[in-house]
């Protein structure tokens, strides 16, 4: 009986939490991207990046644990809505990180901002969320869309190029890149074509192009969408006669299925595998390692998002409960990250190195070789329309 009393008693203490420390809480993430249909490659990539830096530092912020809760969007607006909301009301998420495209990041935006939820983009980086329509419970560690067709509009005018086609799905991503570009472009705009979302033919228009005979073409079609293009550029020999100029074409993603039918083409971007900083090649060579691929842009803004995380949570000692301290910290750092040094802006979208890359031979592989940098420490075009407040 005495042994039963004693323990009754440390039952008691324990359900009480009195007795043995209890587990501590852990800060939840919840990951929301593409990983399903044509486009499940970019989320994946995304998520694996994001987990290749939680695994650098043992998924632990400064000794406090994290919850991954990976959640698939289906690039459909309705079905992300829905699932921003079960992780902030039912799972109660910390902060939701990821967001592949667009018009998921314009959908779930209000919701995930008014609930006073950080809200971490590692790659869609619309341009109302870049103005008047911030927020500063968000962080778009990628970069703003037309940053990317910016640089390459600024190369197309250094390298002489007078008149140009551009091509893009019709959404707010292929309207942000369009008008980035022409920002730059100095020269003349032929065309612009502008195809669904879901579109994965381009020959009707790609022959068109061919009898219009311009400089250089202009495309922006990521994921399955972009390797279908390329191959048809090819197949009506456009490559032989013209410079194409791309986003999201040409990359980590698509290279190991292009290979040399790549070769030849420009890429806008942040970062390349190339680029020499010791911060970036362990994350290249970590990456390789563990998922026996070279990484693609996608991976390496979430790589890091998680570096950013890591050092804003030694900050707050690893509590996630002030969001506004939280923010505070992450707005005025600066991180040695896989693209050098990266801080943010007013509008907490990063002010970075725009640069154009080639994809070139490398023995029998084609590799991303970084040819120029015609936007140094660059700042979004929206920036100063931010008025962002708590």
């Amino acid at each position: 009986m005495k042994h039963l009393r004693s323990l009754s008693a440390c039952l008691a203490l324990t359900a009480f939490g009195l007795g043995a420390p209890m587990a501590q809480e852990p800060i939840k993430i919840g990951f929301m991207a593409e990983f399903s249909g044509p486009q499940a490659g970019l989320g994946q990539d995304m998520l694996d990046g994001f987990m290749l830096g939680l695994e650098k530092i043992n998924h632990q912020f400064s000794g406090t644990p994290v919850q991954v809760i990976r959640e698939d969007s289906q690039l459909k607006p309705d079905v992300a809505v829905q699932v921003a909301r079960r992780l902030i009301e039912r799972e109660k998420v910390d902060i939701i990180a990821g967001m592949t495209f667009s018009n998921i990041m314009m959908a779930v935006h209000p919701i995930v901002t008014r609930s006073k939820t950080i809200l971490l983009g590692t790659n869609a980086g619309p341009s109302p969320i870049a103005g008047k329509a911030c927020s500063p419970y968000q962080f778009i560690v990628s970069r703003q869309g037309d940053q990317q067709s910016e640089v390459l509009g600024k190369y197309a005018t250094e390298q002489g190029y007078k008149n140009v086609v551009l091509m893009a799905p019709n959404y707010q991503a292929g309207k942000d890149v369009i008008t980035g570009f022409k920002r730059f472009y100095q020269g003349r705009v032929v065309e612009e074509i502008n195809t669904p979302i879901d579109q994965f033919d381009f020959s009707v228009e790609l022959t068109k192009v061919s009898s219009m005979k311009p400089d250089a073409v202009f495309a922006f079609y990521p994921g399955s969408p972009g390797i279908n293009f390329l191959r048809q550029f090819r197949q009506l020999g456009l490559m032989d006669t013209t410079p194409l100029l791309t986003v999201a074409v040409v990359d980590g993603i698509s290279l190991p299925a292009l290979q040399a039918s790549a070769r030849n083409v420009l890429l806008g971007s942040t970062w390349g595998p190339d680029l020499d900083n010791a911060v970036n090649q362990e994350f290249v060579n970590r990456f390789q390692a563990k998922y026996k691929r070279i990484p693609s842009e996608y991976a390496a803004s979430s790589y890091d998002a998680v570096l950013l995380l890591d050092q804003a949570f030694k900050q707050t000692q690893g509590k996630a409960d002030d969001k506004e301290k939280l923010i505070s910290i992450m707005r005025q750092l600066t991180i040695d990250s896989v693209r050098g040094p990266l801080k943010f802006g007013n509008n907490h979208f990063p002010i970075q190195d725009m640069r154009v890359f080639k994809a070139v031979a490398d023995g029998q592989d084609t590799v991303l070789k970084t040819i120029a940098t015609p936007l140094p420490q660059t700042q979004d075009a929206y920036h100063a329309d931010c008025k962002m407040k708590f």
